[in-house]
């Protein structure tokens, strides 16, 4: 295994601590060399990520349900808030006090519906930025929790 590679694990597994203490999370693992992190209650499987990807490490929220993403940006659409806004608001609430990345939003090439955004530090860094991206992380699922069926009640009839 090479030091990058090795680095990117601890810097992974630090965060999957961070994620784990939180208590935000179904599930916390560290998978194919990412964060994997399931949502704790959204109306379908949906999946928060840090991952390295072209060139940068990314922060996300997949899910493979296009239901599950139009209601997220039906929410949105009807409230009048801009994502990024939300995002921010969420990371000063974290203690995060940096620039705000954009919010990409796509489906992916193995069929996720996605929504990213680059950390902003750079891969060689990472190791001393787990907090950072830790904050990342929480703030996403503190901003998506709140939109769409993200946060749908389980009820038995």
């Amino acid at each position: 295994m090479s030091t990058e590679t090795n680095n990117l694990q601890d810097f992974l597994d630090s965060v999957a601590t961070i994620a784990r203490t939180s208590g935000a999370f179904a599930d916390v693992g560290v998978e194919d060399g990412r964060l994997v992190c399931r949502a704790r209650a959204s109306a379908e499987p949906a999946f928060y990520h840090v991952e390295h990807d072209e060139g940068a490490l990314w922060v996300s929220l997949v899910m493979r349900d296009r239901w599950l993403s139009e209601s997220i940006e039906a929410g949105l659409m009807h409230s009048g808030d801009k994502l990024e806004e939300l995002l921010e608001e969420e990371l000063v609430d974290v203690g995060y006090d940096g620039a705000v990345a954009p919010v990409q939003h796509y489906r992916s090439d193995d069929m996720l519906f996605t929504f990213r955004s680059r950390l902003p530090f750079a891969p060689d860094e990472a190791a001393a930025n787990a907090p950072t991206a830790g904050k990342w992380l929480l703030a996403y699922e503190q901003c998506f929790s709140q939109i769409g069926d993200m946060s749908a009640q389980e009820t038995e009839e």
